[in-house]
């Protein structure tokens, strides 16, 4: 995409911008993405988060130039929720190990397919990705390629045909929480890729990052920054949960 479009898209939306902004300082920024919204580039060449950012700091901030902006973690496209980008390198470096010795506790929410669902649950199992489909399996035993893959889920509540799930990451796979709902029989909605009965109508998923706590990579606080949920009615029902 052209850089005059993605200008022009970002110029066109900027009290939106502002409202999914959750936080902003000096060395950091926190946003709640939008289900449907790429991270970062691919094929398709679609508009990115880390696009539409860079834009809206050279616009509300008046800056010249091109615009420093780190990107430490990743959603899919298909997903929503809470991320966290670095103004400042140093800022980058400081997050990139937090994240990467598992300091940052991250808690998603999920709407699955299933009604007997335990209250709490750890599933341990070992995850594969195939590179050419871009999906993940579960093997029955550690084969070569395979790494372990370990999350709790707890159920918050009972929607109808669906269930509201909490879960926690010990580990960070691909798609690991998709992945193993689906495996224990417990698919996210919307999800078809990993089974799920019918597709949504926006093509997104029901996972949701919901919560981010990690400490700031200058002042050294502790920070936590809570997610709302995207607008529809389902998850406008979880939102009453934890209200």
């Amino acid at each position: 995409m052209l850089k005059k479009e993605i200008f022009q898209i970002v110029m066109n939306n900027i009290e939106l911008i502002k409202k999914h902004l959750i936080y902003e300082d000096n060395h950091l920024i926190i946003y709640n993405k939008q289900p449907g919204l790429l991270v970062q580039g691919d094929k398709t060449g679609d508009i990115t988060l880390l696009e539409i950012i860079k834009y809206y700091l050279k616009i509300t901030k008046k800056k010249q130039g091109n615009i420093y902006l780190g990107l430490v973690h990743r959603l899919d496209r298909t997903s929503s929720g809470v991320m966290v980008f670095a103004k400042t390198s140093k800022a980058l470096s400081r997050l990139n190990k937090q994240f990467k010795s598992r300091e940052v506790f991250k808690k998603y929410w999920a709407i699955v397919e299933g009604k007997n669902i335990p209250k709490r649950e750890k599933l341990i199992n070992w995850i594969y990705k195939n590179q050419k489909k871009n999906k993940s399996f579960i093997t029955l035993k550690e084969l070569e390629g395979s790494k372990k893959a370990v999350l709790t889920y707890s159920l918050i509540k009972k929607l109808r045909d669906y269930s509201l799930i909490q879960v926690e990451l010990d580990t960070g796979r691909h798609h690991q929480i998709r992945c193993q709902m689906a495996y224990h029989g417990f698919p996210i909605k919307g999800d078809i890729k990993y089974g799920a009965r019918r597709r949504n109508k926006n093509s997104c998923i029901h996972l949701h990052s919901r919560e981010l706590i990690f400490i700031h990579p200058v002042s050294k606080k502790k920070l936590s920054f809570t997610a709302t949920c995207p607008k529809d009615s389902l998850w406008e029902a979880c939102e009453e949960v934890s209200s």
